[in-house]
């Protein structure tokens, strides 16, 4: 993808702890009977790696669990419109640009909108989402959606005039404009079909300016000052907003993922510090140049600025006056959802992964409870309590289970987190959270991201783990916070297991909390499922349930729907060459958890990401999000012109010319492709995926 200006290549984690795919060479290496059973390719996926078929199902003549799928699969596709099963629509309801204040302008469809005209509309490269019941209402026909607006594309932000101008302020100011947070009243017409209310009292957008609070333990931390704000208390806005998550008290958790790359400086002989490096800050970012439009940005003006950023942020959609949190207790990395779920004694647990490859998996578990019958015993829950890393083993296990694994507890103090080494108290712990997982040897994953919850099922919940292409020797590099090294790893090479040397396609894994409760502190997990490509043949191959009616790569959101089908969305190549032959467009899926069938439910317009899933309740309305529909980069689809052209020419390319790859949702007059929320009915109006 030449014209992206994502983060989803870097890699800042040098340490030497284990990585999960070692864990499993391992022991494979202490049993080989299990690396037969491997290749032969039998019984991936359908029956777990190493788990059996009557304890996942139940036996054979179990009854048909609830989250059966009913509806006739779809073929891959390269084209530029949303294809949905026989029986289903898919209606465009909230694009990029569309106007959600009291006179705010209408969308021009130029880019000619200044960033004020902006701060009115909605934000672009939609992603997280979450409903909300009206209240006073079932929610079923009337809600409030809280969504994430995750970064922009300036190729299509900007008119020729201001495209490739980050100096100049206002451009600088339209792209913080269309981040964040957009909190939004929908409602069904008289018709059926759903619409957003455009002067609704509580829409409103959260954007990379809007001042917010900054609480919990590393709240008045030095590392969170700077010239403007001498408390460290308060920070401007919220950047790169990827997943999220709502409360049992009816919050919206929104979490920071990429905001490294919004840094930069032009200072001579700048270089990152230690912080500064495990988090990939960098004096060329990517390539926003915000830096040189607003200081803030300036890694030499305020370097500290980049420790305010990075956390999940808490917004109440019912009280659109309230003030948004960012919730420091929770820890500070690249978080990609925010998973929120109660525990046996209802302490909010919140999982949430970092997503980069070799990074971790977190869990925050509530120091106080939650009272169901009091929803304002809520407030402020999540400012309280223990953050832990995952570490998985490999273990002798039986039934379903590959594995066991412990949470390890980041609190300063403990495990090595001391003063000596780097964390003079618990707010550093907080604000260097990568380096405390390093510390305490966390297992590096295949790109952690959305964690889903079955709440059909206590204590069982969902990682997608997307890709991984950057395995092989750690270099020698700092594993500490204190500036000392130590030597890189040698990473075995991989066969079969967990799934490939080079993991293009990406798999899930499940978990399931001892004693099903979400606050333990161990569990036992195995892969649900090995994406893959079944056009390839070898150890390339994946699990036995992936066949050419359902290939996929990059698992990316996940969701847990009300009666317990797992729904998975990707975002990864959309070649469909090579690799990636016959896989398409990036797409939605659904599995039965049972039996671990998976089939295809949506495939996405050309160039996008399928992001972002939530239901009313009662589970007949879904509401999902197409990203950055023409993205063009490798699409099979790309015009002549662009690929002709020089790398350092593309963006200029599309620049010129915005709809010559992509015309969603709007069309051939729409002048540019638009982000865009879409709901998903069955005609008949029965509940999704049945």
């Amino acid at each position: 993808m030449a014209n992206m200006i994502r983060d989803d290549d870097g890699v800042s984690n040098a340490s030497t702890n284990d990585h999960l795919h070692d864990l499993i060479e391992r022991e494979i290496a202490r049993n080989p009977s299990r690396r037969s059973m491997l290749k032969s390719g039998a019984s991936l996926g359908l029956l777990g790696i190493f788990g059996s078929a009557l304890s996942a199902c139940g036996g054979g003549d179990a009854a048909p669990a609830p989250g059966t799928i009913g509806f006739k699969a779809i073929s891959t596709s390269s084209g530029d419109a949303i294809v949905v099963p026989e029986g289903y629509t898919a209606d465009v309801m909230y694009r990029w640009g569309d106007p959600i204040l009291a006179n705010a302008p209408a969308f021009k469809g130029d880019a000619s909108e200044t960033w004020v005209e902006q701060e009115q509309q909605a934000g672009d490269n939609h992603d997280g989402i979450n409903f909300f019941p009206y209240p006073g209402t079932d929610g079923n026909s009337r809600g409030i959606l809280a969504m994430n607006h995750e970064y922009i594309n300036p190729e299509y932000i900007h008119n020729a005039a201001n495209f490739n101008k980050p100096e100049v302020p206002d451009n600088t100011k339209k792209q913080l404009a269309a981040h964040g947070v957009s909190v939004i009243e929908v409602q069904r017409n008289s018709a059926g079909k759903w619409e957003y209310v455009k002067n609704s009292p509580y829409n409103r957008r959260i954007t990379g300016y809007t001042p917010i609070t900054i609480s919990g333990p590393a709240a008045g931390n030095d590392l969170l000052k700077t010239s403007a704000d001498a408390s460290g208390k308060e920070v401007l806005g919220t950047l790169n907003n990827c997943g999220a998550g709502q409360t049992p008290w009816g919050t919206y958790i929104t979490c920071e993922e990429n905001f490294n790359g919004y840094f930069g400086t032009d200072a001579p002989g700048w270089t990152a510090n230690t912080l500064q490096n495990r988090y990939g800050v960098s004096a060329a970012g990517f390539g926003y140049g915000w830096h040189k439009g607003d200081p803030r940005f300036d890694l030499n003006v305020n370097p500290n600025e980049p420790n305010r950023h990075g956390w999940v942020v808490e917004i109440d959609p019912y009280a659109p006056s309230s003030k948004p949190k960012k919730r420091t207790a929770l820890g500070r990395f690249k978080h990609e959802n925010a998973e929120c779920v109660l525990s046996k004694t209802n302490k909010a647990v919140v999982y949430t992964g970092c997503d980069e490859r070799n990074e971790y998996l977190y869990k925050f578990v509530s120091t106080g409870t939650y009272d169901p019958a009091n929803k304002a015993s809520g407030t402020d829950l999540l400012d309280s309590g223990t953050l832990y890393v995952a570490r998985f083993d490999a273990g002798t296990v039986t039934g379903d289970n590959q594995g066991t694994g412990v949470w390890l507890p980041l609190v300063h103090g403990q495990n090595g987190l001391t003063a000596e080494n780097g964390f003079a108290n618990q707010a550093e712990v907080l604000i260097k959270a990568r380096q405390a997982a390093d510390r305490v040897g966390a297992t590096m994953m295949d790109r952690p991201e959305w964690v889903a919850a079955n709440r059909t099922k206590a204590g069982e919940v969902f990682l997608a783990c997307t890709n991984n292409n950057r395995r092989g020797s750690t270099p020698a590099s700092s594993n500490m916070v204190n500036g000392s090294t130590t030597a890189g790893s040698a990473r075995p090479a991989m066969d079969e297991a967990n799934p490939r040397a080079v993991n293009n396609w990406g798999h899930i894994i499940r978990i399931n909390e001892t004693g099903a409760d979400a606050a333990a502190t161990a569990f036992n997990w195995d892969i649900f499922v090995i994406a893959g490509n079944p056009a390839l043949e070898g150890a390339k191959k994946g699990s036995s349930n992936i066949d050419a009616s359902n290939t996929f790569n990059s698992p990316d959101g996940i969701q847990v729907d009300p009666e317990g089908r797992l729904w998975i969305q990707t975002d990864g190549s959309y070649a469909n060459t090579g690799d990636f032959l016959n896989q398409g467009n990036n797409q939605m899926l659904v599995a039965d958890i049972a039996t671990k069938k998976i089939t295809r439910f949506l495939v996405g317009p050309a160039g996008c990401e399928v992001t972002g899933v939530c239901w009313t309740p009662d589970g007949r309305t879904m509401f999902i999000n197409i990203q950055h529909p023409g993205e063009v980069g490798s699409h099979p689809n790309a015009p002549a012109a662009y690929v002709a052209a020089a790398s350092n020419a593309k963006d200029a390319w599309v620049n010129a010319n915005p709809t010559a790859f992509s015309k969603w949702p709007d069309g051939p007059n729409g002048g540019r492709p638009r982000s865009a929320t879409v709901v998903i009915r069955k005609n008949d109006g029965g509940v999704i995926g049945t």
